[in-house]
């Protein structure tokens, strides 16, 4: 599938190398005012070449709305959009032709399809997911009206880690360092960690921390739509994700329920928020707080043990621009995703309710 969402739906299209990426969001409420400037701010946080710990791959990545959009507002129909590809080195990637990354979709795809785009890694490169930035960027204009914010930034990289949950932060200091971690003495120990990293031809991972405020309470469903499930699939979905966990996580297995429970206090808000805003799978109106885990970046630029499409053992020793960690790119990643999720949520729960009143 190429399609994410029941009611705010995005597809998307194009390869690493291709001509571009792009897609058609589906479902964007009419009347929402279409910031084109914003837009392209969200992917100016994504795109290559921001700084020394990043890719050096250059790429202006400009948006073209080509529908949906009049007079600066959303019409309700299909906004399709494009980003071209302007500076592709397909010659870096010659040798793997026929050669498997370790760790990469190369062989899962080629054994799936009988066929795959070796040119930096085709369908299955993190440059695909400029149209999750895009729908992401749509996704948070509309949710603006509401008084819906996301905030993501960067937590670990490698055993360099924050001391403290996102309360103890000005998040508003995330953007002020090229890693985007809200602490600026945690992020220079983060940044000198990735550019040794880099220096050694390797690469390292890390955790992103995101959190939605202002979210109302009902949305999600209660069995097999479940907010947390909808957020988690998103996420996974995103390349060189390995984990997600939200509220509490795997902490709270340390404690006990009367430690855990989350007491309700008058009217109707709680005293402690260990559920991370979500209880039986529905929002309950408190922050949703979420991790998500990145493996390190799959690329080394030293010899590596692998086979050929032949199954015959080789040695491979890549070449190219390659991001050393993907923690910085990706955390406007993580943002998009989350607001598709909690956009396409909001719009299942208000024609729900819709439905409700016209029984």
């Amino acid at each position: 599938m190429n399609t994410i969402g029941q009611l705010f739906r995005l597809t998307t299209f194009g390869e690493s190398h291709g001509e571009a990426i792009g897609g058609i969001v589906d479902g964007m409420p009419p009347g929402i005012d279409i910031d084109i400037d914003f837009i392209q701010q969200e992917l100016n946080r994504r795109r290559p070449g921001q700084s020394s710990i990043t890719t050096s791959r250059q790429e202006a990545d400009c948006v073209e709305l080509l529908s949906g959009v009049f007079e600066g507002k959303s019409t309700g129909c299909p906004i399709g959009f494009m980003v071209r590809n302007t500076n592709q080195h397909s010659s870096d990637y010659d040798e793997m032709r026929t050669t498997l990354r370790p760790s990469h979709a190369d062989f899962t795809y080629y054994y799936k399809y009988g066929t795959r785009d070796h040119r930096g890694g085709g369908r299955s490169s993190a440059r695909i997911t400029i149209s999750r930035c895009v729908a992401g960027a749509l996704a948070k204009l509309a949710l603006k009206q509401l008084g819906i914010s996301i905030t993501a930034y960067t937590s670990q990289v490698g055993d360099i880690a924050l001391d403290h949950d996102y309360h103890h932060y000005d998040l508003s200091q995330t953007e002020l360092n090229a890693v985007r971690c809200p602490d600026q003495q945690k992020a220079a120990d983060m940044i000198q960690l990735i550019e040794q990293v880099k220096a050694d031809g390797d690469t390292i991972g890390g955790t992103i921390t995101c959190v939605i405020q202002g979210c109302p309470a009902g949305l999600g469903e209660p069995e097999f739509g479940k907010l947390h499930a909808q957020l988690g699939a998103a996420m996974l979905s995103i390349n060189a994700v390995k984990g997600f966990e939200y509220g509490e996580g795997f902490e709270g297995v340390r404690q006990r329920g009367s430690e855990q429970n989350d007491s309700f206090v008058p009217p109707f808000t709680t005293a402690t928020n260990h559920s991370g805003g979500i209880q039986g799978g529905i929002s309950n109106g408190q922050d949703i707080y979420f991790r998500v885990a990145f493996k390190p970046v799959a690329t080394l630029l030293r010899p590596q043990q692998t086979v050929d499409i032949h199954g015959k053992a080789t040695t491979l020793t890549a070449r190219g621009r390659h991001d050393p960690c993907v923690l910085p790119r990706a955390v406007p990643i993580v943002e998009a995703m989350a607001a598709i999720t909690i956009l396409d949520a909001y719009l299942v729960h208000k024609a729900t309710k819709m439905e409700e009143k016209r029984i």
